[in-house]
């Protein structure tokens, strides 16, 4: 065992053990963590909540917390999100030239989707690339796509600290229930001020990741009336890159060509 480093960082050390507990015992208690610590239950308890924000634990029914996505990923995730990417870039490069706006590829990742592939807008004024980006997945089109295809217990062990029956958990399942009816998301200026997006989840099959597929554009040329203009296209997308999915591994198709870049929609008159 190494020697401990001369400026030790305690509240990082205790992380790091809570850590190594879970992934030896497969589950940590608050009380337990305090005593093994030797801190308050209040120190153990934002520790622990601290390590479910960043999806290493996840708290399970009985209050106890168990290993989250982050360490329970397998590296085969990795491969197989690489995959996903490879199948679908030529679709996504593909839609981009169709609609002439900004095109990407999310990924679940624990409550949060991360921006997996980005293909950005040749026009001047545009959304730009997001990849390596994570937000909330609640808060994002294409997050709020994928949750809407999950149990409403899953949803409830992604986000911990929504309680059951909460009117902030209740909220979301309804906001879900909404975008599943519509069987798309929305995000008109809601995570960013001047951008509209909308998105559509892929159907992928084990292992690949849970994803989506959002077109987003500036709203001074993308008005709330003109969102749904891209729908059609974004669902021929879609069906492309799960047909793709589908094939076995071998080469690669050719790619389609890209199509000739539409008009941008005229805006609204205010």
């Amino acid at each position: 065992m190494q020697n401990s480093p001369r400026y030790a960082i305690e509240s990082v050390d205790n992380a790091l053990v809570l850590l190594q507990t879970v992934m030896r015992d497969g589950v940590v208690r608050v009380g337990e963590a305090a005593r093994d610590l030797g801190v308050a239950k209040s120190t153990a308890h934002r520790l622990l909540a601290m390590l479910a924000y960043r999806g290493f634990v996840v708290r399970a029914p009985d209050r106890s917390y168990v290993a989250g996505p982050a360490l329970t990923a397998p590296r085969a995730s990795a491969d197989a999100a690489g995959l996903l990417v490879d199948r679908a870039l030529p679709h996504l490069e593909a839609l981009c030239a169709k609609v002439g706006e900004t095109v990407h590829l999310m990924v679940l990742d624990g409550a949060d989707v991360r921006f997996a592939r980005s293909v950005e807008s040749s026009q001047a004024l545009r959304v730009g690339s997001r990849e390596g980006v994570r937000l909330p997945a609640c808060v994002t089109p294409g997050g709020l796509a994928i949750l809407a295809r999950l149990p409403a217990r899953d949803v409830e062990r992604l986000h911990p600290a929504l309680h059951p029956g909460s009117a902030e958990m209740t909220h979301l399942l309804s906001q879900l229930a909404t975008t599943r009816k519509a069987g798309y998301g929305l995000n008109y200026e809601a995570t960013e001020s001047g951008l509209t997006a909308i998105s559509v989840a892929l159907t992928t099959d084990d292992p690949l990741p849970r994803a989506a597929v959002a077109v987003s554009a500036p709203t001074v040329r993308l008005r709330r009336s003109q969102i749904l203009t891209l729908l059609p296209d974004l669902q021929v997308c879609r069906q492309r890159i799960e047909q793709d999915l589908r094939r076995p591994p071998g080469p690669p198709p050719a790619r389609p060509a890209p199509a000739r870049a539409r008009r941008p929609p005229v805006a609204d008159r205010p």
